[in-house]
């Protein structure tokens, strides 16, 4: 049997010692640049591979982020995943991801702990703040990822979190449908006790009283799809009382109220009713559905989601929140001024 390769092989090739191999190996050591590549060069001579788990045995890193979600239909956090993994390779880090099969996630983190993660990114909405702060308690870095962070008795966040600016973002619904003649604005919400929902709403109600109006509708998606099209026909249901405008808590509910709309109930979008979703996902630059939408940043929420996240693994334990900028992006879904009123003679 051919004997096993290890790092004093490469070692005594490379003529260095053999924790300038480790520091080689591992990402964000300090090691000269050529120094690194005539390791790298004799490793690849011998074939030796680095043994991450041995490794994490010694420096008590995984360098493994955890990635809890309860789904992922909706369009934006397929999105999310790429571009936090694909950063955090970049960092030496990989990401372990982990989706439930019930819209209650927290069964999973017992299991994610088994990994011995070096932090947890929690994107599921579903996720109670109870668990995060037992993860906090444990030792183990947690960042939420658009929702919320609760807030403590002393006024301080109780876990560090990344959200956009989801308020103004729902202002900014509000704003541009008053603008262009809408009356009766209704809203599709997500789930009742999701912070992103609920920011968004209290936005776009605000620039409804700043206009002295108030929401016409409201009614619950859950964020789901199925769910969201049950929601639009009950809206919808009465031809005299139809809203004229509806602002959706997220792209993947204001698809599906697009669909409804227009295959289910034959109405035309946006000359009966105009649409506005949240997030931006590519889908709505679509042209079968060129939705107007709030754009959040995936890449600076990303960014900032990392830097929270090695803050903490780097000793720093104060939690705080982030909330990035959003942008309106106006497409298709909302007309553009109000339909003129048949005369009467």
């Amino acid at each position: 049997m051919k004997a096993k390769l290890t790092a004093h092989d490469v070692a005594r090739l490379a003529q260095v010692s053999q924790s300038a191999v480790s520091r080689a190996f591992t990402p964000g050591a300090s090691v000269a640049p050529e120094t690194r590549e005539r390791i790298h060069s004799a490793a690849r001579q011998l074939g030796y591979r680095p043994n991450a788990i041995a490794r994490s045995l010694i420096t008590r890193r995984s360098r493994i982020i955890g990635l809890v979600m309860s789904y992922l239909e909706n369009q934006f956090y397929p999105l999310v995943i790429e571009r936090l993994s694909q950063a955090l390779q970049r960092d030496g880090y990989h990401v372990l991801l982990f989706i439930s099969e019930t819209t209650e996630a927290d069964s999973v983190l017992t299991d994610i702990l088994q990994y011995q993660v070096d932090g947890i990114v929690m994107a599921s909405t579903t996720l109670s703040s109870a668990l995060a702060n037992d993860c906090t308690r444990a030792g183990i870095p947690v960042v939420l990822f658009n929702r919320v962070a609760q807030m403590g008795a002393m006024g301080r966040y109780s876990t560090s979190s990344v959200t956009s600016q989801n308020r103004a973002g729902g202002r900014m619904v509000g704003e541009l449908l008053l603008r262009t003649g809408h009356r009766r604005i209704a809203w599709l919400a997500g789930e009742e006790n999701a912070s992103t929902s609920l920011e968004r709403e209290a936005g776009l109600c605000e620039a409804l009283a700043a206009a002295d109006k108030g929401l016409y509708a409201r009614a619950v998606g859950r964020y789901d799809f199925g769910e969201a099209q049950r929601a639009v026909l009950a809206l919808f249901a009465d031809p005299a009382t139809r809203p004229d405008a509806l602002a959706v808590a997220n792209d993947h509910m204001a698809i599906a109220a697009l669909e409804t709309l227009r295959a289910e109930l034959g109405l035309r979008v946006p000359h009966d009713v105009s649409v506005v979703g949240f997030d931006n996902v590519p889908q709505a630059a679509w042209p079968s559905f060129d939705l107007t939408t709030v754009q959040q940043d995936v890449d600076q929420m990303v960014d900032a989601t990392r830097a929270l996240l090695f803050e903490h693994i780097g000793g720093e334990v104060v939690p705080r929140s982030v909330a990035v900028p959003c942008v309106l992006i106006e497409r298709g879904t909302v007309r553009t001024r109000e339909p003129k009123r048949r005369q009467t003679t």
